[in-house]
């Protein structure tokens, strides 16, 4: 009879927890599959619904950011909205890190945040973001070397500072002091490490065509680029993508 009893008090306990994890994973499932859609702004909300239920859930958070990140990206001409979407964007990035420093989606979506504040930002804020850049993507990888975004936040780093003439470096160096080298060939080895990781994520190819041209392969370039055009969309930006691809494709013939 006690046992029973107990078994009892111990149902009614554990029986809303279930039913509360229940409701949160059934609410990721439905954003993910409005995510796969490519309805950004609908997934993001419902990622948030389920992040109300389970504010600690460093999944949530991560894609959260990531999203408030992607969309802020697309809004070049509502700064006001814009800006709402970073700050979302960086509030969740910090959460996640701060409740497990170790996570490597944490410190890449953190990377991604640092990326939009050094297109936005001048001076020293800039430098200093393009330096947490790295810092995070480094982490995320050390954390995970199977973390394909990372791989490639960590690519368009060496990019973007390899493109930086030689007064840009020069002035960066005396004001804010020298930042890490940076070749393309290192850029190459991190978008090449993406495409063995996950060969379908179609914004590295873009990537990947521009610094080949950039090292005088122009043929592994536009391999690339057509490579990338028989790929089915799976984010909301790749039609865009593609039609960049084909853009710069008329650029070089």
């Amino acid at each position: 009879m006690k046992t029973k009893r107990l078994f009892f008090i111990i149902s009614i306990a554990v029986f809303p927890c279930l039913l509360h994890a229940q409701n949160v994973n059934d609410i990721i499932k439905q954003a993910q599959q409005i995510e796969a859609s490519m309805n950004d702004i609908e997934a993001v909300n419902k990622y948030k619904e389920a992040l109300n239920l389970d504010p600690s859930n460093i999944y949530l958070l991560c894609k959260c950011s990531e999203l408030c990140s992607r969309i802020g990206g697309r809004l070049k001409d509502d700064n006001i909205k814009q800006e709402g979407f970073y700050t979302a964007a960086r509030a969740y990035a910090s959460t996640a890190l701060r409740l497990s420093p170790s996570n490597s989606e944490a410190n890449f979506v953190m990377a991604l945040v640092m990326g939009r504040d050094a297109i936005r930002k001048g001076g020293k804020e800039k430098i200093e973001a393009v330096k947490d850049i790295k810092k995070y993507a480094d982490l995320s990888i050390r954390f995970n070397s199977q973390n394909y975004k990372a791989w490639y936040v960590l690519g368009k780093w060496y990019y973007e500072v390899n493109n930086l003439n030689y007064f840009e470096r020069t002035a960066v160096k005396i004001f804010y002091g020298a930042l890490p080298p940076a070749s393309i060939e290192d850029a190459l080895t991190c978008f090449e490490k993406v495409k063995l990781i996950n060969p379908d994520f179609i914004l590295n190819y873009l990537s990947l065509a521009k610094a080949y041209k950039k090292k005088d392969e122009e043929n592994i370039a536009k391999e690339n680029l057509m490579a990338m055009f028989n790929l089915p969309d799976k984010m909301q930006d790749d039609e865009k993508i593609k039609s960049d691809g084909r853009n710069l494709l008329k650029e070089w013939e």
